[in-house]
């Protein structure tokens, strides 16, 4: 059942994203920032490792929105995220969010992407329309 009325809570995901989703959002992206698939490099301009994409993140965040008007991504008609941290590959990241607004078939999500209690995308807000 996808989340029509304000205050209703979506039903997120939950996505581990393996070590190798850097190299591969990389390859598809074209943006190949050696902080991101080479974790030595990383760590000599001060970063803990490799860190995702913060736009892979955010496909996460669309990917959670679109999923609850049904899976059509032109379902998606707006977008914004604020990106507040960095996230990792192999740990576990959470998309939750609920509904601020809602007129007929026209819904807004308030949405949070995070990682080890570390929100690394929040007040995002993502407009959809169910068919």
């Amino acid at each position: 059942m996808s989340a029509t009325s304000k205050g209703e809570k979506i039903a997120g995901l939950k996505v581990t994203p393996d070590k190798y989703v850097p190299h591969r959002y990389a390859g598809a992206s074209g943006d190949f920032n050696p902080i991101h698939i080479d974790a030595e490099f990383a760590k000599m301009v001060g970063l803990p490792g490799a860190i995702l994409h913060g736009l892979y993140v955010m496909g996460l965040v669309a990917k959670a929105a679109t999923d609850e008007a049904g899976g059509d991504p032109r379902a998606l008609k707006r977008l914004s995220v604020q990106f507040r941290g960095m996230s990792y590959p192999e740990q576990e990241i959470e998309v939750a969010g609920e509904v601020i607004e809602a007129d007929g078939s026209d819904v807004t999500f308030d949405l949070v992407a995070i990682q080890n209690d570390n929100q690394v995308i929040r007040n995002a807000t993502a407009d959809v329309s169910y068919g």
